[in-house]
């Protein structure tokens, strides 16, 4: 080795490289924060920006209690990039309510005791609020019974079918349905 080759080496070595900085937009707030690229948003959005609502399951994708919207869809936030979501909109369970201000679907979770522990909570109500919008956009699902209709009906089987990605481990799935179903409804849960 050379002693360019060697003085390179020791430089790469023994100088820090500054982390890039991004800019999120996170629950209606505009978040600029340093990163390394390897960053996945739900480590952004816990360690970087200490919104702890949206929590680390499996961190493979399999459990859905990491889900978060991006841009209005639910998105497993373990198996994205933060700085592949500049520009984008990021809403986190804490963006959607607050404890005096619930977001109707975590109204419907409360009333309807959606819940036990409580771990995959924010996670099945960002994802419940994506799928709403996805059922309104007329997106069909494995069990939808007219893939060409405009209107979806959303019966327990299409609620459980879109809501399959997010588990819960204390099986409140029945209380889960119920609340969904209260808010598709329109009326209380």
């Amino acid at each position: 080795m050379s002693d360019s080759e060697r003085g390179a080496a020791g430089q790469s070595q023994g100088e820090m490289t500054p982390l890039p900085a991004i800019t999120l937009s996170v629950n209606d707030q505009v978040r600029r924060l340093q990163v390394d690229p390897r960053t996945s948003l739900l480590d952004a959005l816990r360690e970087h920006l200490r919104l702890t609502g949206t929590k680390k399951g499996c961190d493979h994708g399999q459990c859905g209690a990491c889900t978060v919207l991006i841009n209005g869809r639910r998105v497993n936030s373990c198996l994205t990039l933060a700085v592949m979501h500049e520009g984008d909109e990021v809403v986190t369970v804490e963006g959607l309510g607050a404890p005096d201000d619930l977001h109707p679907m975590q109204r419907a979770f409360v009333e309807c005791d959606g819940f036990q522990c409580g771990y995959c909570t924010p996670g099945q109500i960002c994802s419940a609020v994506g799928m709403l919008t996805e059922v309104e956009a007329g997106w069909p699902s494995h069990a939808t019974a007219d893939v060409a209709s405009s209107r979806i009906a959303l019966t327990d089987e299409e609620i459980r079918e879109r809501m399959s990605g997010n588990i819960c481990r204390c099986a409140a799935y029945p209380n889960i349905v119920a609340a969904i179903r209260g808010i598709a409804g329109g009326g209380p849960a």
